[in-house]
């Protein structure tokens, strides 16, 4: 398996190395409360959306993808068994350590690489499909890291990556831990937080998103927003922020493509 390090490649960014120290003391931890509900068939988001549903990725036989923010490569996983041939890229160690297990449980096997999606280590048009859920969408700087998703897609490749809505930072109330009806921050100037742990989330307003994908060339094809379903439960939200998605999107997936 292939592995790299972007120290040793122009060195990490301040918020890519904050994240590597919070991900890699927390990697146990959040594979213990995770990892049953992402194994199984594809899904995206919170409450597991199955992709079968949001018909995002399709069929991946025969692609060459690259998963920015893989963690334990549970996604790229699922897409190996069908055929892709996958790349996993995260900027943990102690987050590859867990897909490597998993790749030796499950007897697949494919390049696992240590690095930050803002520098990737790979040769321009390397994939037919780069995509990550609620991985480097939410933790790389997207002004170094969408520019950089360009230059490796093929000609008619597709960038996929689900991550949190505009409207959930818009809305939650840090006094409260909670997500109100009420809009409690700025759209305009919106790019990052630092969290209390000291790990740096990263977003922008979809106008922005809009123009950074237009000025590298890229064509949107979808913003998918949907609700959970009656019955969903998630590891990762309590039923109360489930009450809020069914009527505020809190969660999207931007699929766009390179022409």
């Amino acid at each position: 398996m292939a592995s790299s390090d972007p120290d040793t490649a122009g060195g990490l960014t301040e918020s890519a190395r904050a994240n590597r120290a919070f991900w890699d003391g927390y990697s146990t931890e959040y594979q213990a409360l995770h990892h049953e509900a992402l194994g199984g068939d594809p899904a995206w988001g919170l409450w597991r959306t199955p992709d079968a549903q949001l018909g995002v990725l399709g069929d991946v036989a025969g692609l060459d993808v690259l998963e920015l923010g893989c963690g334990g490569a549970q996604f790229s996983l699922q897409l190996a068994a069908r055929g892709a041939r996958v790349t996993g890229l995260d900027n943990s160690e102690a987050q590859l350590a867990h897909a490597r297990a998993l790749q030796e449980q499950f007897g697949l096997s494919f390049p696992l690489v240590h690095g930050q999606a803002e520098q990737l280590p790979f040769p321009a048009e390397s994939f037919d499909l780069v995509f990550n859920d609620f991985g480097a969408a939410t933790f790389a700087d997207p002004l170094p890291m969408i520019p950089e998703i360009a230059r490796v897609l093929r000609r008619g490749g597709r960038l996929a990556f689900a991550h949190a809505s505009p409207l959930d930072w818009l809305c939650f109330d840090d006094d409260a831990d909670a997500w109100g009806s009420k809009l409690l921050h700025p759209l305009f100037g919106m790019r990052s937080e630092t969290d209390t742990a000291g790990t740096v989330a990263f977003n922008l307003s979809h106008g922005e998103w809009i123009r950074l994908f237009t000025s590298c060339g890229l064509q949107i094809e979808r913003l998918v927003e949907w609700q959970p379903a009656p019955d969903a439960v998630s590891t990762y939200r309590d039923e109360p922020t489930c009450a809020w998605a069914r009527r505020w999107p809190i969660e999207e997936i931007w699929v766009v493509s390179k022409p």
